[in-house]
């Protein structure tokens, strides 16, 4: 009995695991790339193709072969990242919410675990 509910709580959690990735990446053919998904007013997270520091900053809008935005809500600091050098943009609302569900699943998963070896 243990093994199933230890069994059935690791798949739980793995599976809240596996569903929060919240990135969208981004092929080396520019031209196949759908940038139309990104909402204006929205924090994303840009990585690098070149592997340099993540940019984070608050999408305005796209011009020609650019992502255009600033810093942050309260900098106003112009933000221009050229479409080919992106690798992956994540939502980061997405990822706190989707953070916080896992925490949820994996707490819940515990409390299955606990509760079960308590019932034998």
């Amino acid at each position: 009995m243990k093994a199933s509910v230890l069994l059935k709580s690791s798949l739980l959690t793995s599976l809240f695991f596996i569903s929060s990735c919240a990135t969208t990446k981004y092929s080396e053919d520019v031209s196949k790339n759908n940038y139309s998904n990104l909402e204006a007013g929205r924090i994303y997270i840009v990585t690098m193709k070149d592997g340099s520091k993540k940019q984070k900053m608050l999408f305005r809008n796209i011009q020609g072969d650019n992502i255009v935005g600033t810093v942050g809500k309260k900098d106003s600091t112009e933000v221009i990242i050229p479409k080919a050098n992106i690798a992956a943009v994540k939502d980061r609302s997405r990822a706190r919410v989707t953070g916080g569900a896992v925490i949820i699943g994996a707490a819940a998963a515990a409390a299955i675990v606990v509760s079960a070896s308590r019932a034998d």
